[in-house]
């Protein structure tokens, strides 16, 4: 039988200077402030995708009315998730974000599952992809003669060495490269809005048919890859132990960052609705490109094509940055190896954590096999980021009982879902249904990610053995 630990919550450490103090020992320390925490939010968000994802929309929903209706729609739901990971942060400022809040509402296993499928799948998979994506605008705009792998690893190998260096110096370069994809969208709506010669009503028609069930089920479909454009807000909460004042800065971070996102794609949409109108939008693979090369010719499509190479590049900065701090916390209680766990002395960051991940990521960017792996990304990501929105059900409920399981202390917590239980249900049903929607279009892929999520159980139990063994000897 399987031997599965109790829950154990940490308290968040009384130093405010380290994430997780003990003597003599090296800690994470608490050097990212609330400007670049916001600069994570955002870069956890904005990938290349939003330079290429408008013609997926436009593909199912064709007028401008509704192409624009679905991206708010979805960056409403963005933002009640953001409110949602606000109270979590504000409960459980803890190291590891997803992974410390699952483990605590409901089992350790849950936690070490969730850790599991960011390393083999959700994280690397998607950092493979995005890495050869830049190596191959790169090469594109230089005209190296490189292979893009080569590209891809020594750009891998660049920002795990800065992130290595130091929490502050990781989460600066992340901000400066942030900026600089902000400075390209701002770009792109610029020549949008005032360098197109004949620009297409944003506002006409509202509706291509009646409404119907075949309208309401487009809708639906296109929301799938809106909501994916909007995933990666909660990554910023993996680097709670080394934010400055966590319960106050880390929900402004989220708040703030998910707005200044919606903001941009809502109008990077209208650029692209106004530029090219529904059906020509409908009709390219490249509209970023398509909208840039209409504003400023040739030289427009060159610039995007930079402004993509760095937004990748900022993304891959941000997944360094980030989500080797599950790996950390995974570690620390026992259930991964314990190196992982070790804090350089002199920087204060979890390198053998970071160091892990990349390579592993240069792996599967290596094999090739990272555009199979994303097939399984939307389900598994989307699967578990539902699943933590639940802990606040959970929490709530320990809460109203009085349990000393409670997380959080009820009359210190500033932040709370707005229209809770009913917001966060919606959300919760909304991240399902994407589940639901991937099995359904992806059975084999979906059902391959599922595999390798319930493989992790007996390597779960694995360690959980080894964790009781060395704590009876202890």
């Amino acid at each position: 039988m399987i031997d599965f630990p109790g829950p154990h919550w940490h308290m968040p450490p009384s130093n405010p200077m380290n994430a997780n103090s003990t003597a003599g020992v090296p800690a994470l320390a608490r050097q990212v402030g609330l400007f670049d925490a916001t600069m994570v939010v955002m870069g956890g968000i904005v990938g290349a995708g939003i330079f290429i994802n408008p013609y997926v929309v436009a593909r199912q929903v064709h007028t401008p009315v509704l192409i624009l209706a679905t991206w708010i729609a979805g960056g409403l739901l963005a933002m009640v998730g953001a409110f949602i990971y606000a109270e979590l942060a504000d409960r459980m400022p803890n190291v590891g974000g997803q992974y410390s809040y699952l483990r605590e509402a409901y089992h350790p296993a849950l936690g070490f599952l969730y850790g599991w499928v960011l390393l083999l799948v959700v994280q690397t998979g998607g950092m493979a992809a995005v890495t050869i994506t830049f190596a191959r605008y790169f090469l594109e705009l230089t005209g190296l003669k490189f292979s893009d792998r080569l590209v891809a690893v020594v750009a891998l190998a660049l920002l795990t060495v800065i992130n290595c260096l130091g929490v502050k110096l990781g989460s600066r370069v992340q901000s400066g490269l942030m900026l600089l994809k902000i400075a390209a969208i701002a770009g792109l709506i610029v020549a949008g809005l005032w360098l197109i010669p004949a620009p297409h009503s944003v506002v006409r028609p509202v509706l291509d048919q009646p409404v119907s069930l075949g309208l309401l089920a487009s809708l639906g479909t296109a929301m799938v890859p809106v909501l994916f454009a909007y995933g990666g807000w909660q990554t910023a909460n993996f680097i709670a132990g080394e934010i400055k004042q966590p319960r106050r800065n880390l929900p402004r971070a989220l708040l703030m960052g998910v707005a200044g996102v919606i903001a941009l794609y809502v109008a990077v949409n209208l650029v692209c609705v106004r530029a090219l109108g529904p059906a020509a939008l409908a009709n390219t693979t490249v509209p970023a490109t398509a909208v840039m090369r209409l504003a400023l010719g040739d030289r427009g499509a060159t610039l995007i094509a930079l402004g993509i190479a760095i937004s990748t590049l900022g993304f891959l900065s941000q997944s360094i940055l980030t989500a080797p701090r599950v790996y950390f916390a995974m570690a620390e209680d026992g259930v991964f190896f314990r190196g992982v766990a070790s804090v350089n002395a002199r920087t204060h960051v979890p390198a053998v954590a970071i160091i892990l991940q990349s390579v592993w990521a240069a792996v599967v960017a290596l094999s090739g096999r990272y555009e199979q792996i994303l097939n399984y990304v939307v389900s598994m990501d989307f699967l578990f980021v539902g699943l933590t929105a639940t802990c606040i059900f959970v929490f709530r409920h320990r809460e109203r009982q009085g349990s000393t399981a409670a997380a959080g202390d009820p009359g210190e917590i500033g932040y709370r879902v707005p229209g809770h239980p009913f917001t966060t249900g919606a959300f919760v049903l909304a991240c399902w249904l994407v589940v639901a929607t991937t099995i359904y279009r992806y059975p084999a892929n979906s059902l391959l990610g599922m595999l390798i999520l319930v493989l992790g159980l007996p390597v779960y139990a694995l360690w959980s053995r080894r964790q009781k063994a060395g704590t009876d000897q202890a």
